[in-house]
């Protein structure tokens, strides 16, 4: 907002009202003279005009023109100064006589058409004024008679200039006036200003001397009134201030000393507070040292009791003996558990935890996450039930071991407080922008719920919502925190609703990315198209869920609660599933078989996990198979079409007789990955190099010409990329395509390859399905018949609930060797043989006597024998070092986890001999 001036204030004060005040005056004075001057000049006209007609009657009534020009000629040079014509015209509107002939006579006469005037007209054009009176016969003048028609009319034309010019010299006056006026005020205004603001100025000049601490200075001379008042207060005040500037010195003075004495004595607690920090830097790493050797400490000793107590229960043992076993390693288990749950909760209170971007087949996850924890609900008689948005793409990218992590925790959570009725899992997809999906997982239970005082608590270390709940269910207390930590590294968000007793429901969001790299194999779905299924399923919601699956297979979808509500349809399916918290006898079950098998061709059984002995009796009664509930989509449809087999594929299947006429070359500097990868395409192709290096593959692409190029990417002496570039500019395989095998999915990652000049990309660890869809994609088989690849059923990727599968899972072992036991023991005895060698640079590492970079090169190579090895905490720990000494971390660092890998091979050598030995 804009600031005047007193100066300005007082002009503008003084000045605007008797400008208004002029102004206004003036235009009503003159605008009423202006009106009363073309008045008058009417009147005049008026006075000039009736008794000229009155005048004219005897001469127009005798038609006596020369009388009446006369009489109007002499009144025209009577008032010429303001006439300028007069004209007679006769009742029939014709001219008579007129007094000017040089004149325009027809603006003077009556349009035509209309009747003559009986009374005075008067009417402007332009700068003349038009009067017209009626002729009457002399005795018709008198008011109140009858008036027939005139015996014509006269017409006067007045010229305004006089008007006008008198006009302009009373507007030209008011002005004058109004200026004289506002002379006077400015006259006025200036002698206020020189006797008001010149002293105010002065003032205001003295008091900014003031302000910059010239404080003797003071008012001199007499003023008017209050300004006079004013400045003697302003010489008060300066008076004021000179003695409190006195005062205020001297206390500056004395706080400098006591500041002196304070610095003195800041500088002492700086050092102290210095040697502090110094003390909580070394506790903070005695801590961690502390956590991590704890961790080595307490996992080795309980493996030895969960290993042995295992060995134990496979001998020969009384009832109560196999009891006391199972006690103790139940408590064992759980105990190992919670050291788990507090060493990933350090973890991500210190940031460490690391999350790995690696493609993998999103339903394929939560199918294993269910199947690990159904038997939880089960025992309990809950039913688990999981419903997947069909929208969500196939593949993703993304930490699958974290997000079944986040799973476990809150389904586990809610079997544990959850006495009776479902636990639902649901995942919407709520966006898909690009390649980045947005996904909301819903698990809902039915359990007892918590309340609004205790929610607050909830997600808080070491709390639970209530302190009794501990003893009862058990727990640390720090399941929903390391969920909600690892919701928010991976970028997601996490909440809850519940109210006590009716049930609680968890939610959280991640955002992923999808991929278009082969994850698993497809199914041919197209002989399921248009058959007819009925589902007999007592739980509404699972028998929902399956309905709404099915039929976007394509299949014709029936369903009832109970075989007894079966109609006489006859359909090629019947689905017949059991509820966990109500199954019948085994009579009872076989009744509601032979019930189905009357309506349909092929009777599938699906039953519980915890009563999956009976599955035996079920097939010998005919079923054609049965499955574990919550049934897992893969396996569905594998049994829908008649076999677990996946579908065939245009590359053959290798055996020994039947091999394609290729020659393959594959690069990779672990052995591990080169025996595997080598052993997987012997049986493919007739001929397969190997190559240990980058380097020697470029040399081997010299000498001969291959089909195709399988190339690692991370390599010493020479990288994949450049060996791909350098082998391009070779004559004989500038046009072989050259696969780009890595353990790096990260986003960008294919596309950074292929603009590279790779033909085509693979990840780590490679599947079986996978390789072979790669060569029948670059390799033409026109001639060789197509067979179905290996029928071995995919094992789980992820975190299980047996302790033991944490460090070894042999399952995924055999799936990673292509379900070949014999390779799977190979590799896992090279992936031994090669822990010698990494514990002696982990320990010269934690002496301090081996360089960052030796060790970097030996965690890198034991991640690549891990892949192979179903090994996936030895893996995700290879993973977490890999990256921190990548990113510049330091030995003492990594020191944590390097105790902890120590504990990690410890538990693989203890756990591999039972896999090895040829009787295992």
């Amino acid at each position: 907002m804009t600031k005047y001036g007193l100066r300005t204030r007082v002009s503008v004060l003084t000045i605007a009202p008797t400008l208004i005040v002029g102004l206004l005056l003036s235009a009503f004075f003159t605008s009423t003279r202006y009106q009363d001057l073309e008045q008058q000049l009417t009147i005049t006209g008026s006075a000039i005009i009736e008794p000229l007609a009155i005048a004219s009657e005897v001469g127009l009534k005798n038609d006596s023109r020369e009388n009446v020009r006369r009489l109007i000629g002499f009144a025209h040079r009577q008032h010429s100064q303001f006439v300028r014509s007069i004209a007679v015209f006769d009742r029939h509107n014709e001219l008579f006589v007129t007094s000017n002939y040089h004149r325009d006579l027809a603006m003077l006469s009556v349009n035509n058409g209309q009747p003559i005037p009986t009374q005075l007209q008067v009417s402007q054009q332009q700068e003349t004024l038009i009067l017209r009176a009626p002729i009457l016969e002399i005795g018709r003048f008198t008011p109140g008679l009858n008036v027939e028609r005139p015996l014509g009319y006269i017409a006067m034309e007045l010229d305004l200039s006089s008007v006008r010019l008198k006009q302009y010299q009373e507007m030209i006056t008011a002005l004058v006036m109004v200026a004289l006026g506002v002379i006077l005020s400015c006259f006025f205004a200036y002698r206020l200003i020189s006797d008001v603001t010149h002293p105010i100025a002065n003032m205001v000049s003295l008091v900014d001397r003031i302000r910059r601490g010239h404080l003797d200075v003071r008012i001199e001379g007499e003023l008017l009134g209050e300004l006079d008042t004013l400045k003697n207060g302003i010489n008060a005040m300066a008076i004021s201030l000179s003695e409190y500037h006195l005062e205020m010195q001297q206390s500056i003075d004395q706080a400098t000393c006591d500041l002196r004495e304070t610095l003195e004595q800041l500088e002492i607690q700086n050092v102290e507070l210095d040697i502090a920090k110094k003390n909580a830097q070394e506790a903070a790493r005695v801590k961690s040292e502390f956590l991590a050797n704890m961790s080595h400490e307490l996992r080795t000793p309980l493996n030895g009791v969960i290993g042995f107590t295992r060995q134990m229960l496979k001998t020969e043992l009384s009832s109560s003996q196999r009891d006391y076993l199972l006690t103790i390693e139940k408590s064992a288990n759980n105990l190992l558990t919670i050291i788990n749950d507090i060493l990933d909760f350090s973890k991500l209170e210190a940031g460490k935890l690391l999350l790995e971007n690696i493609p993998f087949d999103f339903q394929d996850m939560l199918d294993e996450v269910m199947r690990l924890l159904a038997p939880m609900a089960h025992e309990k008689g809950l039913e688990l039930t999981l419903r997947a948005d069909a929208r969500i793409p196939a593949g993703a990218v993304g930490d699958p071991l974290r997000i079944q992590q986040v799973l476990i925790n809150l389904i586990g959570n809610a079997a544990k407080f959850t006495e009776r009725g479902n636990i639902d899992v649901s995942v919407d997809l709520k966006q898909l922008h690009d390649e980045t999906m947005e996904l909301q997982f819903m698990v809902k239970d039915t359990g007892i719920g918590i309340s609004e005082r205790q929610q607050a608590q909830l997600f808080q270390a070491f709390r639970q919502a209530d302190a009794s709940i501990s003893r009862r269910y058990g727990g640390t207390g720090l399941g929903l925190v390391i969920t909600q930590k690892l919701v928010q590294q991976m970028g997601g968000d996490i909440g809850f609703t519940s109210r006590l007793h009716q049930g609680s429901s968890f939610w959280f969001t991640l955002k992923l990315t999808q991929t278009d790299l082969p994850v698993s194999q497809p199914i041919d779905i197209e002989p399921l198209v248009g058959r007819d299924l009925v589902i007999v399923e007592p739980n509404p919601r699972t028998r929902e869920i399956l309905r709404h699956r099915l039929g976007q297979v394509g299949l014709n979808i029936d369903t009832v609660a109970d075989v007894e509500m079966l109609s006489d349809h006859a359909y090629t399916f019947a689905l017949l599933c059991f509820d966990a918290g109500k199954m019948p006898e085994i009579e009872s079950m076989k009744q509601a078989v032979l019930a189905c098998e009357q309506r349909a061709n092929s009777v599938i059984v699906c039953l519980p996990t915890t009563e999956l002995e009976a599955s035996e009796h079920l097939l010998k009664a005919g079923v054609s198979a049965c499955i574990a509930k919550p049934i897992p989509q893969r396996k569905l449809l594998e049994t829908l079409l008649g076999s677990p087999e996946p579908t065939p594929l245009p590359l053959p299947k290798p055996c020994s007789h039947q091999k394609a006429p290729y020659t393959v070359m594959t690069v990779d500097d672990n052995p591990a990955n080169l025996k595997l990868i080598t052993a997987l395409l012997a049986e493919r192709v007739e001929k397969v190099v190997t190559a240990e290096n980058g380097v020697k593959a470029l040399a081997l692409a010299h000498q001969q010409a291959f089909d195709i190029i399988l190339m690692d990417i991370q390599m010493p002496e020479m990288d994949g990329v450049t060996a791909c570039q350098e082998i391009r500019k070779a004559g004989m395989n500038q046009q072989t395509p050259i696969v780009a095998v890595t353990a790096h999915a990260m986003p960008g990652e294919r596309e950074r390859l292929l603009e590279a000049g790779m033909d085509d990309y693979l990840t780590k660890p490679i599947e079986e399905a996978m390789l072979e869809s790669t060569l029948a994609r670059w390799l033409r088989f026109d001639e060789l018949s197509a067979v179905t690849v290996s029928d071995v059923e995919p094992a789980p990727k992820a975190v299980c609930t047996d302790q033991s599968a944490r460090h070894l899972d042999w399952q995924r072992a055999l799936s990673q060797a292509a379900g070949k036991e014999d390779l799977a023991k190979e590799m896992l005895e090279m992936l031994i043989a090669s822990f010698a060698g990494v514990k002696t640079i982990v320990e010269h590492a934690l002496a301090g006597t081996c360089s960052t970079e030796d060790l970097w090169q030996a965690i890198h190579k034991l991640h690549g024998s891990c892949a192979y090895s179903g090994v996936p905490q030895l893996k995700a720990l290879c993973h977490e070092l890999e990256t921190q000494l990548k990113a510049g971390a330091d030995i003492d660092t990594v020191e944590p986890e390097l105790l902890e890998l120590q504990d990690e091979i410890a538990h693989i050598e203890q756990l591999a001999p039972q896999y090895l030995n040829d009787d295992a």
